[in-house]
């Protein structure tokens, strides 16, 4: 089997010390980022929690989506996304990442409803940051079917 290396690259910038911002660009990626104000910070742009979120709910529901094709099923999705820091004597951890999702089935077939609801379980497993958070940040699926 060949195996591909798909490099991303990213460049950053910061201005100051804890409390000041950077700038980050990864291909189309290009925004200010922060310690969000949540965590004492000056809250300018995103923050890393953020990205993290934001990297799991997109690699999730793109991983869902393509399962569903290759099923042959034809649905909408729609998630809500929740990332939950603890934070004691300072030390702020990131501890779970939950997932809302919805599939809005175009077909109202209960063979259809088994399938994507077991897919809606296995997308998480086989997402690649779902994959890479896997020990250290537990990660909640709670799917609903809309027929």
């Amino acid at each position: 089997m060949d195996v591909v290396e798909h490099v991303f690259r990213l460049e950053s910038t910061w201005d100051g010390g804890r409390n000041d911002s950077g700038k980050i660009k990864c291909g189309q990626l290009n925004t200010a980022v922060s310690i969000p104000k949540e965590m004492n910070g000056p809250g300018i742009g995103t923050n890393p929690d953020e990205m993290l979120l934001g990297a799991a709910a997109t690699c999730y529901i793109i991983s869902l989506a393509t399962m569903l094709e290759y099923s042959k099923i034809k649905a909408s999705l729609s998630l809500q996304s929740e990332g939950i820091v603890h934070t004691s004597n300072n030390i702020y951890t990131y501890k779970k990442i939950i997932h809302n999702i919805t599939i809005f089935l175009q077909e109202d077939l209960d063979k259809n409803v088994r399938i994507a609801e077991k897919l809606a379980y296995k997308a998480e497993q086989s997402c690649m940051i779902s994959k890479a958070l896997r020990g250290n940040v537990e990660i909640i699926i709670n799917c609903s079917i809309k027929k």
